[in-house]
């Protein structure tokens, strides 16, 4: 201390704080971004304008090697390029019907039209099909990348995206996932409260319900997905436990398989339960569900005991999944499974599905995959038909490849609306279905009300017969992309105005409602590329004559309600 003062200690001065002003923290927006960057770079002399050129060049290119390919293969009918660009726009004779504004309006095409456009632009794609199956094979083959549908497992095994989105993703009972999926998807999401009401409509007729949801592939095979995945309990979305429970406290029977296919892995050492490249079950794990839902179900005293036979049938089958890749066909990434099926048989003929049993059966793809020979994996040897063993008695069924969540009642309360009482004499409905479902399946509510048959309005030829008709196309179904749902085939639906019928003279205005085949093996046929306006040859058969072949094929159907109640027939076009 020198003279009173306190010693001081050194300081460093600091920099005097600025409160930081709103734009000092703002993001910048890309847009921003990109301008930032353009005006700090620079160009030496000619590169700005070779970039022009070379961006110009690629983005003329596409639509260019498109206009020669379709030049050189016209569409025969016509003797023209297909141009799909210009589909959308009305049919000529509809223009010159234009006298009004409003007229005027209702040409214009509307968002779905323009989107069906965009979406057969990428399919149709010259450049596209032959550039993205080779950029894939370098993507999963080098760099182990799926793409927009599948995840890559280990020791080549695939999972579908879907599914795995629904393991992990947000519960899908919850009270703002479940407002989301109402206001944004549109679509009614909750599962118990479709369930619980198709419930009390069959029983109102003295029906019971078995609700029967199947595990997903990574929710049983996780392990194969991630190594330190436990298989000790099966894999669920968060709500599953609640959707049971709530399920169980309505009164509705549930049969959950997942925790008997745990411990069967458990106790045999079986090793997995679903097929590596496929999004479904393999065809033992599937028997043994079969057997033990049959364990729960009382046995008939109504019928004698039907004698089945098995027939063992080794198959080699190609994945969904794996086509959902889009590889090269001549990849070997990927290469067919062999499995061994049990074909069902009845004395010397196969199984089918008797319209008098009193269980029904509603079911997807994984009721369908051993049984619909075009989903790869034999026929004769699906769900339906060991179940039918396991019982010792006739089952009746519909199923569909897709939608579950909706698709098979809605056939069924289709039949019921045209007077076919497709309930009659049924006292046990099973509803089998994806897990999936559940979180993303609209699960609309739908009326099963007996209606009476009505006098028939639209042209259907009858029974056994083929006729050919021209007729204008009014509204059409839409059609998946090809590769981007699991099922390689499918089956649109048309309404035709104006239907003029070879070697007939009819006064009257006809229409029909015609299913086409719209996709075989993942490649988009002449139906798909229909559009309002068209003017088509079909040769057109009773939709009953062949609905055994085409019915379990994944189908969509026109918007129009009434027009869905009318009788529809099988169209093929006129070569």
């Amino acid at each position: 201390m020198v003279g009173g003062e306190e010693p001081r200690t050194p300081t460093r001065s600091l920099p005097s704080y600025r409160e930081p002003t709103p734009e000092t923290h703002r993001k910048l927006s890309r847009e921003e971004e990109a301008e930032l960057a353009l005006k700090q770079t620079s160009f030496t002399p000619g590169t700005r304008w070779l970039l022009i050129a070379l961006f110009l060049l690629t983005i003329a290119s596409v639509p260019a090697i498109q206009f020669v390919d379709e030049l050189r293969s016209p569409r025969k009918s016509a003797g023209l390029p297909t141009f799909n660009v210009y589909k959308t726009l009305p049919a000529w004779s509809k223009i010159r019907a234009v006298r009004s504004a409003g007229d005027l309006w209702h040409l214009l095409p509307r968002a779905a039209e323009l989107k069906a456009a965009e979406k057969e632009i990428e399919s149709e794609s010259v450049v596209s099909a032959w550039l993205l199956p080779r950029v894939q094979l370098v993507l999963t083959g080098k760099l182990r990348a799926g793409n927009e549908q599948v995840y890559l497992g280990l020791d080549r095994w695939l999972f579908y995206r879907p599914d795995v989105d629904y393991i992990t993703g947000p519960p899908f009972l919850d009270p703002a996932r479940l407002r989301h999926r109402t206001h944004v998807d549109r679509v009614q999401p909750d599962p118990v409260k479709a369930i619980v009401d198709f419930r009390n409509q069959l029983a109102a007729r003295g029906i019971e319900l078995i609700a029967m949801p199947i595990p997903m592939k990574p929710g049983i095979d996780a392990n194969k997905l991630s190594p330190p995945a436990q298989e000790s309990a099966p894999l669920q979305n968060v709500s599953f436990l609640e959707f049971k429970a709530r399920l169980e406290k309505a009164g509705v029977r549930v049969f959950d398989p997942a925790p008997l296919l745990i411990q069967h892995k458990a106790a045999t050492g079986s090793g997995p339960l679903y097929l590596a490249s496929d999004t479904h079950w393999r065809p033992e794990t599937m028997e043994l569900v079969a057997k033990n839902l049959a364990a729960l179900i009382p046995a008939s005293t109504a019928a004698a005991p039907e004698r089945f036979q098995l027939a063992e049938k080794e198959i080699n089958g190609f994945g969904d999944i794996a086509r959902m890749l889009r590889l090269p066909s001549s990849q070997n990434l990927y290469r067919p499974e062999t499995i061994t099926i049990h074909e069902v048989s009845l004395g010397n003929a196969p199984w089918r599905p008797s319209s008098d049993a009193d269980i029904l059966l509603l079911g997807d793809s994984f009721s369908n995959i051993f049984s619909l020979e075009a989903l790869g994996w034999g026929e004769s040897a699906g769900f339906a038909e060991h179940l039918s063993r396991a019982l010792s008695r006739p089952l009746d069924c519909i199923l569909r490849n897709s939608d579950a969540a909706f698709a098979t009642r809605e056939i069924l309360s289709r039949d019921l609306a045209r007077g076919h009482d497709r309930l009659a004499g049924k006292k046990l409905v099973v509803w089998e279905f994806a897990a999936r479902e559940l979180a993303f399946g609209d699960w609309k509510m739908i009326e099963m009300k007996l209606g009476q048959p009505a006098p028939a309005k639209f042209f259907v030829p009858k029974p056994g017969e083929k006729v050919v008709v021209t007729g204008t196309v009014e509204a059409i179904s839409a059609v998946p992309r090809p590769g981007t749902v699991p099922y390689k085939d499918h089956v649109l639906a048309v309404h035709l105005t104006e239907l003029v019928i070879e070697g007939r003279n009819t006064k009257e205005a006809l229409e029909s409602l015609v299913y086409l085949e719209s996709m075989r093996d993942n490649v988009l046929t002449a139906a798909a590329r229909l559009r309002p306006g068209d003017r088509v040859t079909l040769r057109l058969q009773p939709w009953a004559d062949v609905s055994d072949k085409y019915e379990k094929i994944n189908r969509s159907e026109i918007d129009d309600p009434a027009v869905q109640l009318e009788e529809p027939a099988w169209g093929e076009f006129v070569k």
